[in-house]
């Protein structure tokens, strides 16, 4: 009896690709879901309102409504309501456009970046213990990749 020689074809590189898009959507998930009820617990906020609060904080001189949109590449709809909470609860200002009557800059007040800075902080340890498994060196690695991939997916949309 002659035993037939192994003929399995290899897979191609796109189901190795399929599996990779389909962990790191996982992966994403999972810890978007973790971040999300630690900053409802620890300090009763949501993901897009540290989102926000994270934007602006890159932006001293704050940001006109549509420009924060843009940053976070979310409607204008869904930031209004973000941004009234946050400025009920004293963590951001509008500030009139001087020309332009119908713009207003958003900006946070320093208890907003006091809040944020909290926030932030505990973010950044919430992160680094889910992605623990990683060493520093593949951290770096994979960022870079995935900075790559980002610039490839993003050419010309400007």
């Amino acid at each position: 009896m002659s035993q037939k020689p192994n003929t399995q074809v290899p897979e191609p590189a796109s189901k190795d690709r399929l599996r990779l898009w389909l962990r790191l959507l996982k992966a994403s998930r999972l810890v978007e879901a973790e971040l999300r009820e630690n900053l409802r617990q620890k300090f009763g906020a949501t993901l897009p309102r540290f989102d926000v609060m994270a934007a602006l904080s890159r932006y001293d001189e704050g940001l006109k409504m549509s420009a924060l949109s843009g940053v976070l590449r979310v409607s204008n709809g869904n930031v209004t309501g973000i941004v009234d909470r946050l400025t009920e609860e004293g963590h951001v200002v509008r500030v009139a456009v001087p020309g332009d009557r119908r713009a207003s800059k958003v900006c946070l007040t320093d208890q907003g970046r006091a809040e944020f800075a909290r926030q932030a902080a505990a973010h950044e340890t919430w992160v680094d213990e889910m992605l623990s498994s990683f060493d520093q060196d593949e951290a770096a690695v994979l960022a870079t990749r995935l900075d790559h991939l980002v610039t490839t997916l993003t050419e010309g949309e400007d």
